[in-house]
C-alpha cells in the first residue's frame, strides 16, 4: 500500500494542519513542474523538427487530464464508494471534494488531494507519447489523452490506491506510482509504437539528439520536481516524507554514475545523455519504493535499475518496435525493477515514520522479505502482471480504434514525416533557420520510390488490363492552365480514405507524394506545407491499364451517369463530347475549367472541384467538338 491509499475505519476527529497543506501544495507544483521539463528532455532528445510537437504535447496532456479529472477522473479513481474494479459518480464534477478531508486519518483538504493526484495523471500519457515521437500525428491525441486517462489510468490507480481497489487490499507496496505511471505508461508506450509503425528512417540510426542542453534542461527540472513527486505522496511534512526525498536523490545519483560507466565501457565517451538517462531510469525504479525501503537500499535501486535499463536499450532493436525515445527500457523497465525490489527490502520501520508515535506494528503494513513477509514479492508480480496487460491491451484497442476514424490517422504521410511533425502539424518551428539538405534528399528519394512504384503498377496493368489501386486519396484543385504556361497550379488538402466520390479516387497517393516532391525541390522553399500552392512543370500522367477503369467504374459511363443529370440537352451535350478508342488507351491528366465555362465532369457527390479528365496528346482522346468553350492546349 502507499500514503496515497485511502485508509477506512480510522478516526475522524482531526483538523487540518497548514504545515502539511503547505507541504503538499508545494509538492503539487513540484509534480507540475514535470510536465514542461518532460517536453525539454524529449525536445532534446528528438530531431529539431519534431521538437516543438513533443513540447506542444506534454502541456496538451496536463490540459486535458485536468478537465477529465475535474469531470470524472478523480471519482472513478478515488471515490469512497466505488468497487474494487473503479470508482463511481458520487465525486463527479469534485461534488463534495473541498475543504474536509476525503481521506480518513490525514490533515489537508481533499481538494489538495485531488489536485496533487491530478499532477500524476498529467505527466502519465505524456511519457508513453515519446515511443511514438517523429512519426505521429498530433490531431488524435487529445481524444487520446481522455479516452485513455479514464479507461486505463483511472482504473489502474483505483486499483492500487484506492481503499477498496483489489490489489490494495491484497497489499501491493507502490508508494508514489511505480504501476499507475511507469508500467501503465511503458506499455502504453509500446502499444503505441506498435500501430503506428517504425520511423522511414529507423534502420539509419537516427537517434541523434539536436540538442543536449534541452535534455540536460529537463533533466535537471524533472530532478527537482521528481522530489517533490515521491516525497509528497507521504501527504505530510513528517519524517516519511523527508526519508523518501533523501532515497529518492540517492537511488537517481547511483543510477546516473552507473549508467555513465556502462556508456563509457562501451564508448569510451563521457556521455552527458548517458548520464542524463541513468539519472530518470533511477528515478522511475526507486519510485514505488521510496517510502519503503531504506537509504541503503536505495543505492540498490539506482544501480540495478541502471543496468537493466541500458541493457535493453543497447538492444532495442531487437524488440520489434520503434520506441524512439526508450520510453519502455526507461519507465516500464524501471518500474518493474522498483515493484519487485520494493516487495524484497521493504522494512517496516520505514513505515512507521509516516504513523504516530506508539502506534502497533501489527496496525501498520508489514515489510517485504527483510522483514520475512514472503507474499510480498508474488503480491508484486501480481500487480505488475495484471497492471501490465490491462495497460497494454486497452490502449491497443484504443488506438486501433482510433485509427480507423479517417480523420483521426494515427500516423503522418511520409512528406510529412519527412519534413517534421513541426512544420506539417503545427506550422511553427522551434528554431529560425533548420538545414534542409537532409529533408530535400528524403523527398527526393521518396519520389524516385514513388516513380518506380508507378512504374511498376503501370507495367502489371499492361499485362493484366486490369485497375492499379493505391492506399490513401487526396482531394485536390487544380488552377487554371495558360496556354503559354507549362505548369499547373495545384492545391491539396487530404481527404479520408475510403470516401466514395470518383473524383477523389482519383488522386491516389502516390500522386500527391510526386507533386509535394516536385515542389518542395523546385521551388526551393524548404518545407511547402500541405495546403500550399505546388507548380508541377509537367503533366502527371497515371497508368489504369486495358480495362479504362477510373476508381472502380467506367470512364465513359461515368461521363454518360453526369451529363444525364447535369445537361438539359443530352444530344448536343454528345456531340460535344466524343469519346473514341478507349479500349486501347492508358493514360490520362487533369485540370481544372472553372473559369472556361462548363465542361464535362466525371464527378459524384457535393462541393468536389470541378475537374475534367482530358487528352495529354489525345492520349484518351476525349475531345470537344464545336465548343467556344473548349480548355486551353486542347488539341
Amino acid at each position: 500500500m502507499s500514503a496515497n491509499t485511502t485508509t477506512p475505519n480510522m478516526d475522524t476527529s482531526y483538523v487540518i494542519d497548514s504545515g502539511d497543506t503547505g507541504w503538499v501544495m508545494i509538492c503539487t507544483m513540484l509534480v507540475f513542474l514535470m510536465s514542461p521539463a518532460l517536453g525539454f528532455f524529449y525536445a532534446g532528445l528528438a530531431r529539431a523538427k519534431n521538437a516543438l510537437s513533443l513540447m506542444y504535447l506534454t502541456v496538451m496532456s496536463v490540459a486535458v487530464v485536468s478537465v477529465q479529472w475535474y469531470l470524472i477522473g478523480y471519482s472513478l479513481t478515488f471515490s469512497d464508494t466505488g468497487s474494487s474494479f473503479i470508482g463511481d459518480s458520487k465525486n463527479f464534477l469534485l461534488r463534495g471534494v473541498g475543504r474536509t478531508p476525503q481521506i480518513p486519518g490525514q490533515t489537508i483538504p481533499a481538494s489538495a488531494f485531488m489536485l496533487f493526484q491530478c499532477m500524476f495523471a498529467a505527466i502519465t500519457p505524456a511519457l508513453a507519447f515519446g515511443s511514438a515521437a517523429e512519426r505521429m500525428s498530433l490531431g488524435p491525441a487529445i481524444l487520446f489523452i481522455f479516452i485513455w486517462t479514464t479507461l486505463v489510468y483511472d482504473i489502474i490507480t483505483n486499483w492500487v490506491w484506492s481503499e477498496k481497489g483489489w490489489l490494495a487490499v491484497m497489499g501491493v507496496m507502490d508508494y508514489a506510482g511505480g504501476t499507475p505511471v511507469h508500467i501503465s505508461s511503458g506499455l502504453a508506450a509500446v502499444a503505441y509504437a506498435m500501430v503506428v509503425g517504425k520511423r522511414r528512417d529507423y534502420h539509419e540510426n537516427v537517434n541523434v539528439p539536436h540538442n543536449v542542453s534541452f535534455v540536460f534542461l529537463g533533466l535537471a527540472l524533472m530532478w527537482f520536481g521528481w522530489l517533490g513527486f515521491n516525497a509528497g505522496s507521504a501527504l505530510g511534512a513528517n519524517a516519511r516524507s523527508v526519508h523518501s526525498l533523501v532515497c529518492t536523490h540517492l537511488s537517481a545519483c547511483t543510477a546516473a554514475v552507473v549508467w555513465v560507466l556502462m556508456d563509457y565501457q562501451h564508448t569510451r565517451k563521457w556521455s552527458i545523455i548517458g548520464l542524463c538517462t541513468g539519472a530518470v531510469a533511477g528515478l522511475a525504479t526507486i519510485t514505488p519504493g521510496s517510502g519503503f525501503v531504506s537509504e541503503a537500499s536505495s543505492l540498490a535501486f539506482g544501480a540495478l535499475g541502471s543496468i537493466i535499463s541500458n541493457i535493453i536499450i543497447r538492444y532495442k532493436h531487437r524488440l520489434g518496435f520503434d520506441d524512439a525515445l526508450d520510453v519502455f527500457a526507461v519507465h516500464y523497465i524501471g518500474g518493474l525493477v522498483g515493484l519487485v525490489l520494493t516487495g524484497i527490502f521493504a522494512e517496516q520501520w520505514v513505515i512507521a515514520l509516516g504513523f504516530p508515535e506508539g502506534t502497533p506494528s501489527d496496525a501498520m503494513p508489514k515489510g517485504g522479505w527483510l522483514d520475512g513477509n514472503w507474499i510480498q514479492v508474488p503480491v508484486q508480480l501480481a500487480a505488475i502482471g495484471s497492471v501490465s496487460a490491462w495497460s497494454f491491451v486497452v490502449t491497443y484497442i484504443i488506438l486501433v480504434v482510433l485509427n480507423k476514424i479517417p480523420s483521426l490517422k494515427l500516423r503522418l504521410a511520409d512528406e510529412d514525416e519527412i519534413i517534421g511533425t513541426d512544420w506539417a502539424e503545427m506550422g511553427e518551428r522551434a528554431y529560425g533557420y533548420l538545414p534542409v539538405d537532409e529533408e530535400h534528399a528524403q523527398i527526393q528519394q521518396l519520389e524516385e520510390e514513388n516513380r518506380r512504384r508507378l512504374e511498376e503498377a503501370e507495367e502489371e496493368a499492361i499485362r493484366q488490363g486490369c485497375e492499379i489501386q493505391l492506399d490513401e486519396h487526396v482531394n485536390g484543385t487544380l488552377g487554371n492552365q495558360s496556354r503559354n504556361s507549362s505548369g499547373i497550379d495545384l492545391h491539396l488538402n487530404t481527404v479520408p480514405s475510403g470516401t466514395s466520390s470518383a473524383h477523389r479516387k482519383g488522386f491516389k497517393q502516390n500522386l500527391r507524394h510526386l507533386m509535394m516532391a516536385r515542389s518542395a525541390l523546385k521551388n526551393k522553399n524548404k518545407n511547402i506545407p500541405v495546403g500550399g500552392a505546388f507548380v508541377i512543370e509537367e503533366p502527371v500522367v497515371l497508368n489504369y491499364g486495358q480495362d479504362k477503369n477510373f476508381g472502380g467504374s467506367s470512364l465513359s459511363k461515368e461521363i454518360d451517369s453526369y451529363t444525364q443529370k447535369n445537361t438539359p440537352n443530352q444530344q448536343q451535350q454528345q456531340k460535344d463530347v466524343e469519346l473514341t478508342d478507349l479500349a486501347n488507351q492508358k493514360n490520362f491528366f487533369l485540370y481544372d475549367t472553372d473559369e472556361a465555362g462548363p465542361s464535362t465532369t466525371v464527378s459524384s457527390g457535393q462541393n468536389t472541384p470541378n475537374v475534367e479528365f482530358h487528352d495529354s496528346d489525345t492520349v484518351l482522346n476525349i475531345e470537344r467538338v464545336n465548343s467556344k468553350n473548349s480548355p486551353p492546349n486542347e488539341k
